[in-house]
């Protein structure tokens, strides 16, 4: 039952709804709608942020995770262009450079990759993050090269390992246009972090991947040594090694020479058979290597002192001594590409446990050579007592049984014969003797095994059937110029020349020429000219040439011994010819192959 108010009240109004317009609700509904929306926005990205460092540590190859590390970058603040850049050992520069976005063609279009200036340098000089909206305002931008695309926001972050910088982020050109924001940064920084972190696990994973490398080298070498009874070999495999686990193009093993310097033995790789035999004086670089100082060189390219002919052509430079028992026994040399990354300490320790490795293949090839001659002293002294006590004895004996034979002939015919067989006898009996003198005295036993020694010692003993010693020239580097396979054939028409000249010439006097500073037309003939005058035609080539003062080659004589000459010379590119000698006196025989 309704209520009736007091007399004199009136009645209450009627109670009213108020609208929903009037209380804020839409306002309410709409920013609770962006929250959500932020929010998801944030899940989202904490999702691909998630995403991207799982991806950066998947892998242990170094240069595989920064491509990651950038293309993940590149996704979470969707960005077109991203890259990486390793900052140089100095501080100064960039030592690799990885990019995303640009493909092939138009890096190949740019040309050579960044190596820190301008706004990457900036970066390197103050590693602290960097947000640009537009890099052509920024005074420190250096431009871009030709066929570069454009490029205008900008955003760069650190990359740390542990307190160390390792490299820088860049990252440009967000999608949608704008600028990237403070958030895009904190999204990069949190990247960056996990990615230096992902850096120092493959840095490590590659230096004990190298270590293995260098390991299996060493024993790759000792595998040599106790394998082959020439310990020589065992170097050609170290040199071998040696470039291929310091990524370099040339190996080379150094050995000593008498004069103080050293010589190339073994070489493996780029230009091996130019440098081959090649000299290096005894001052400066020889002189440290000796004394046990490892050597390093930037890039010889731009190094004053010329080490060696070639050395212009290299970079980054190694020379570590082979030490045994504190002996330098010899030096282990690798050159990098010019262009060339330097060595890192990692493989410079790693080198130089290796060349104590090859210190010992040196140590067993000293004692072999010296066990090898002492065995050929042996056999020469021998041999050399028999015929003196053997030989000699029984054709002295002959000549005076063929004198006293002479002497009771009647018949004159039979006497000029007899005659005529005493002195082959006597001659015979000289050149025994000759041959004796030369089994004892062994004038090259201690140099090396050069094309230049092998050259004498064919004229040492060639001096046996000659009866003198033929005379010697070389003219320019013979021992660098001339590769194994033409110094063999080189030897083998030597060889044949000095005999032919032995047994038909009746020479007082011989010479032999050497020469690897000619050029050769298409028939292997020489070309006249100043050898140092540039663009000189014909192609390198070497030239052997026999003098002698005898009687020269008679017309219509056999020419057997031209013709395997001329055989061997065409083989190589070259020609084998004769000409009457200097004042048409004698014959000079001349041998020619290319380089």
């Amino acid at each position: 039952m309704a209520s009736t108010p007091p007399p004199g009240e009136d009645a209450p109004a009627p109670h009213r709804v108020p609208e929903i317009s009037s209380l804020g609700l839409d306002t309410l509904v709409t920013e609770v709608s962006e929250r959500l929306q932020s929010a998801a926005a944030v899940t989202d990205r904490m999702q691909r942020l998630l995403e991207a460092v799982v991806s950066v540590g998947a892998g242990l190859d170094l240069h595989a995770t920064l491509e990651r590390i950038a293309a993940g970058a590149a996704d979470l603040v969707d960005a077109r262009y991203a890259a990486l850049g390793v900052v140089s050992p100095d501080g100064h520069g960039l030592s690799d450079f990885i990019h995303v976005g640009i493909d092939d063609a138009t890096a190949a279009r740019i040309g050579d990759l960044p190596t820190g200036r301008g706004i990457l340098g900036a970066l390197i000089e103050r590693p602290e993050p960097l947000l640009l909206d537009d890099l052509a305002q920024d005074p420190r931008s250096s431009g871009f090269p030709p066929h570069h695309p454009p490029m205008k926001s900008f955003l760069g972050e650190v990359i740390r390992i542990r307190e160390e910088v390792f490299g820088n982020l860049y990252l440009t050109e967000k999608r949608g246009g704008g600028g990237f924001t403070p958030e895009d940064a904190q999204v990069v920084h949190a990247l960056a972090a996990a990615a230096g972190v992902a850096i120092e696990n493959s840095r490590l994973y590659e230096e004990g991947r190298r270590r293995e490398r260098w390991i299996a080298g060493a024993a790759a070498v000792t595998t040599a040594l106790l394998s082959t009874d020439e310990a020589h070999a065992a170097l050609t495999v170290a040199a071998e090694q040696v470039r291929e686990l310091a990524d370099a193009a040339l190996g080379m093993i150094m050995l000593p020479t008498a004069d103080g310097g050293l010589r190339v033995s073994h070489a493996s790789g780029e230009s091996a058979e130019y440098v081959t035999g090649e000299l290096v004086p005894g001052d400066g670089y020889a002189a440290r290597l000796r004394g046990g100082e490892s050597v390093f060189i930037e890039d010889m390219s731009q190094d004053p002192a010329l080490v060696m002919r070639l050395a212009r052509d290299f970079g980054p430079s190694m020379a570590l001594p082979m030490v045994s028992a504190g002996r330098a026994l010899g030096g282990l040399v690798v050159w990098r590409s010019r262009g060339a990354r330097p060595f890192t300490d990692a493989e410079k320790e790693l080198a130089q446990t290796f060349a104590s490795q090859a210190a010992l293949a040196l140590r067993l090839a000293e004692g072999q050579r010296d066990q090898q001659r002492l065995a050929v002293f042996q056999d020469r002294d021998r041999i050399a007592r028999d015929l003196h006590d053997l030989v000699i004895q029984r054709l002295f004996a002959t000549g005076m049984m063929l004198e006293s034979a002479a002497r009771r002939a009647v018949v004159p015919e039979v006497q000029d014969r007899i005659g005529t067989a005493v002195d082959e006898l006597d001659a015979t009996i000289q050149e025994v003797r000759t041959t004796i003198y030369a089994l004892q005295h062994d004038d090259h036993g201690d140099e090396p095994d050069t094309l230049r020694t092998r050259v004498l010692r064919e004229g040492s003993q060639a001096a046996a059937a000659l009866g003198f010693k033929p005379s010697m020239t070389f003219v320019g580097p013979v021992e660098s110029l001339v590769g194994d396979a033409t110094a063999r054939q080189l030897l083998a028409a030597l060889r044949e020349m000095l005999s032919n000249t032995a047994r038909h010439a009746r020479a007082s006097r011989v010479g032999v020429e050497v020469d690897a500073t000619v050029h050769l037309d298409d028939e292997g003939r020489p070309v006249s000219g100043d050898p140092q005058a540039p663009g000189r035609p014909g192609r390198p080539g070497v030239l052997l040439t026999v003098t002698d003062d005898g009687v020269g080659i008679p017309p219509g004589g056999r020419r057997s011994g031209l013709a395997n000459l001329r055989r061997r010379a065409e083989n190589l590119g070259g020609a084998a010819w004769h000409e009457p000698g200097p004042d048409r006196r004698g014959t000079r025989v001349r041998w020619s192959a290319r380089l």
